[in-house]
């Protein structure tokens, strides 16, 4: 029972640690030393939940450490798994840290700035499942959003786009903390306390109205800080501008908790709620999967790519919320907690390979400084481990067998076809819905990944840095080997997790049970059904010998000569005549065309004195987000109007200004006068 709470104040008093190193050390010693104890965070984290998920479980109140109410804090199965999550990742990118920020000197992630603010990070990444109060848990949700800020904004001097995309995170993100201020402060006013059990307990006392509205606002930040659509529009712009090992922690760790509150202010706060809470969820988690898909498979930029990936997990996660809350208002709980098992494996899952996915891109960015996919090939042949290790974590980003986002699709998808016996005109509508978005979201996943990867790192290089790089250094290759050992386990024995996702799914108020037993395979209690990654691994191995070794051993035996390649007399292929990542994602965009919506531009210009000779022609596509376009910009547009009207209204008059002193005071006045 002591143990977590010692794992956590270790982990507490490191980050501090890490923090004061960064701001003391010189250079030479801060950056490994401020790793170290940044991994210690990490490892305090991931103790601290595994112990939580093994069943120790406890609670505290430190009267002292905030003014008013205190901080409560408390660790069941639900916060053990996002604290453990947070606390893996945070380990296996701080030893990558180290060797990324070696290369950068004194800027970016090397910089003190830098180097003091991601040890906190990192504990606030560890510490906000275990909130248990309003205030507590808002203090350590804003220091998160303030210290990801500073983080994003690292390398502000050196590139314009950095510091558009922190106005738009720190908008984005105080928005949020506005709406879950609002949700959690009427939630406490009508429950009569502020700490999570009086809210537990008072929960069922408020009238149906305001815990639609409380769940609303709550949902709507807590979608936020997961990247879902529509309030989504920061993190395709801050994911791929923070230094990729910020940029990892962000998307495998911190939109966890997006999810993570939505569990636990809908499912275990609130009790569940109607029918409609639900579907609308399911209706985000759709139509975020498959329109950030979409979005990854148009991208060039593979750390955009990356980011919109992040859009497309996070809606199948949401998916299975939303099922899981569906299924227990109609009082199939069984159901309600194999959903929800799902998703938590998700999140478990996508941590894993999207950590993966931006340290193997921040690895290219170190190498080549490219993030145009246009612009690179030729790095399996220069960076053969980087290569590896991005194209594991792509099988997992496919959810194809062998990859570790396999089996929790699989969960996912069973839930939800089961779910279909539940009576009621909106789930049949509902669920087949989701089951089709989720296998639409699979296929344009794959498109997008071999599209990552084949341009990427298998085709020619298109650009001197490309064909000069070198591999990663020794410590990043180690951080991403223990992120590529973690897919790998859970790929091949993901049933070990069964009772700690069993534990988690009861602290959220469900049954546990929906996934019996610690073997290798996943079984499922109340359905006919089981899984055995390790078989399908082996099936898929021999008949990959079959197709490879009998065509050998019974073939016709050829002579092998070299020969050159048969170029219809137009010369040795270039890197010129490669498909690109544009063009390999045209067919896509044009079946897409009506959502998608892309721009071109066509520049044609002539011969001089000739309007049939043509001296050059450039063309230009563009695919924007047109959720930002289409709901932002109008919005943009008004708020700069309103801003420049107002602006006359300050004429530097001091007359004026008395005049309006005047006119506020005697509306005053008027409206004390009506009310008195």
């Amino acid at each position: 029972m002591s143990l977590i709470p010692a794992a956590l104040a270790t982990a507490t008093a490191l980050g501090g640690a890490g923090a004061l190193a960064g701001l003391v050390l010189p250079y030479r010693l801060r950056v490994p030393a401020v790793g170290v104890l940044t991994a210690g965070v990490g490892a305090g984290g991931a103790t601290a939940g595994a112990a939580a998920l093994g069943g120790s479980h406890w609670a505290a109140a430190l009267p002292g450490l905030l003014p008013l109410a205190g901080a409560h804090l408390a660790m069941d199965g639900l916060a053990g798994l996002f604290t453990a999550v947070a606390g893996a990742v945070v380990v296996a990118v701080a030893v990558y840290g180290i060797g990324y920020a070696a290369g950068h000197g004194e800027h970016g992630l090397g910089s003190r700035t830098a180097q003091t603010v991601l040890p906190l990070f990192a504990l606030t990444l560890v510490l906000v499942p275990v909130a248990a109060s309003v205030s507590t848990f808002l203090m350590l949700w804003e220091l998160m959003a303030l210290a990801s800020l500073l983080l994003v904004l690292t390398e502000h001097r050196e590139r314009a786009r950095v510091r558009q995309a922190g106005v738009w995170y720190a908008v984005m993100t105080h928005l949020g903390l506005v709406l879950l201020l609002a949700a959690l402060a009427l939630f406490a006013a009508q429950a009569g306390g502020e700490s999570f059990a009086a809210l537990r307990a008072g929960a069922h006392g408020i009238s149906p109205a305001v815990r639609g509205l409380v769940f609303v606002l709550a949902g709507l930040a807590f979608t936020s800080k997961a990247g879902a659509l529509p309030l989504h529009a920061w993190l395709p712009r801050a994911h791929p501008e923070a230094p990729s090992p910020v940029s990892a922690l962000m998307s495998a760790a911190m939109v966890n908790l997006g999810v993570y509150g939505l569990i636990r202010t809908g499912l275990d706060l609130l009790g569940g709620g109607p029918a409609w809470w639900w579907l609308a969820l399911l209706a985000v988690g759709g139509i975020s999967a498959v329109y950030g898909i979409l979005q990854a498979a148009m991208a060039s930029d593979l750390k955009r790519l990356l980011a919109y990936s992040t859009s497309e997990n996070m809606g199948l996660a949401l998916i299975g919320v939303g099922a899981c809350g569906l299924f227990s208002a109609y009082g199939e709980r069984p159901l309600a907690a194999l959903a929800l098992a799902a998703a938590l494996l998700h999140v478990v899952n996508h941590a894993a390979f999207k950590a993966l996915l931006f340290c193997a891109a921040g690895s290219v960015w170190r190498a080549t400084g490219l993030r145009d996919l246009d612009r690179l090939g030729g790095l399996r042949a220069r960076m053969p481990y980087t290569a590896g290790l991005f194209a594991l974590a792509a099988l997992g980003a496919v959810a194809l067998p062998p990859g570790n986002g396999f089996v929790s699709e699989w969960l996912l998808l069973q839930s939800l076809i089961h779910g279909l016996q539940v009576p009621g005109v909106a789930v049949a509508i509902a669920l087949p819905l989701s089951v089709a978005l989720i296998a639409l979201s699979a296929g344009i996943a794959a498109a997008a990944f071999v599209k990552a990867l084949g341009v990427g790192f298998f085709a020619r290089p298109r650009s001197e840095p490309a064909a000069t790089a070198e591999e990663a250094p020794a410590l990043m290759l180690a951080g991403m080997g223990l992120l590529a050992a973690a897919c790998v386990a859970l790929a091949l024995v993901p049933g070990l997790l069964g009772e700690g996702l069993d534990r988690a799914v009861a602290a959220a108020g469900l049954p546990g049970g929906a996934l019996p037993g610690r073997g290798l395979g996943v079984r499922l209690a109340d359905i006919s059904a089981s899984l055995s990654p390790l078989w399908v691994v082996a099936a898929l191995t021999g008949a990959l010998l079959l197709a490879t070794v009998l065509p050998r051993l019974y073939g016709r035996r050829r002579r092998r000569e070299n020969a050159r390649l048969w170029d219809c007399g137009g010369g040795a292929p270039t890197p010129r005549m490669a498909y690109t990542a544009t063009s390999f994602a045209e067919p896509l965009q044009r079946v897409f065309d009506d959502v998608l919506a892309p721009e071109q531009d066509v520049d044609v210009t002539p011969v001089r004195e000739s309007a049939y000779l043509v001296e050059r022609v450039r063309f230009e596509r563009r695919v924007p987000d047109r959720v930002e376009h289409r709901l932002y910009q109008p919005v943009l547009r008004a708020l700069a109007g309103t801003g420049q009207a107002a602006r006359r209204l300050a004429g530097g008059s001091v007359h004026l200004y008395l005049g309006y002193g005047f006119a506020g005071l005697v509306v005053l006045l008027l409206a004390l006068a009506v009310g008195w």
